[in-house]
């Protein structure tokens, strides 16, 4: 299979927008992610072009994204990228560029994260059935036979 698999680091525009579908939870949001240059002549940093990314997410990630993702904040978006264009309105194209996000984080050259691991929901319980016995019993030894008796003559004596 081929498919465009690409790293985004950019910013969250929107606020991830949550749903429960019947196939699972989805988030999506839009990322902002702007290129940045070294102006020789006005010896500065300056803004380059801004490119906007629709990035969905879908079941566990989804749930995570709509708990910690905000607008503003600095994000690492890794998934599939997906291109559409469209016509609209009999004339314009129309294109729009996705990526189905495999992983999302927090940018940590830009700030600092707590990390927290997700409660996965429990089970449900099921029927406890007992272990079976899958242990032969030992074979007699005579001796062993022997060693006992005579305890228990030793025993009764006193």
């Amino acid at each position: 299979m081929n498919e465009t698999i690409v790293c985004v680091v950019g910013n969250v525009a929107t606020q991830p927008a949550y749903r429960e579908l019947a196939a699972g939870p989805s988030a999506r949001f839009r990322l902002a992610v702007t290129a940045r240059y070294w102006d020789r002549e006005k010896s500065a940093w300056t803004d380059g072009h801004t490119n906007f990314f629709t990035v969905w997410a879908n079941r566990q990630l989804a749930v995570n994204v709509a708990a910690c993702v905000e607008v503003g904040q600095p994000v690492v978006v890794q998934g599939r990228l997906k291109v559409r264009t469209e016509v609209r309105e009999g004339q314009q194209q129309w294109a729009s560029a996705d990526i189905d996000a495999v992983a999302i984080g927090h940018d940590l050259s830009r700030g600092t994260a707590a990390f927290q691991r997700a409660v996965k929901p429990e089970a449900p319980p099921t029927a406890v059935r007992p272990e079976p016995d899958r242990e032969t019993p030992r074979p007699a030894d005579p001796q062993d036979d022997r060693a006992r008796q005579q305890d228990r003559e030793a025993v009764t004596v006193t």
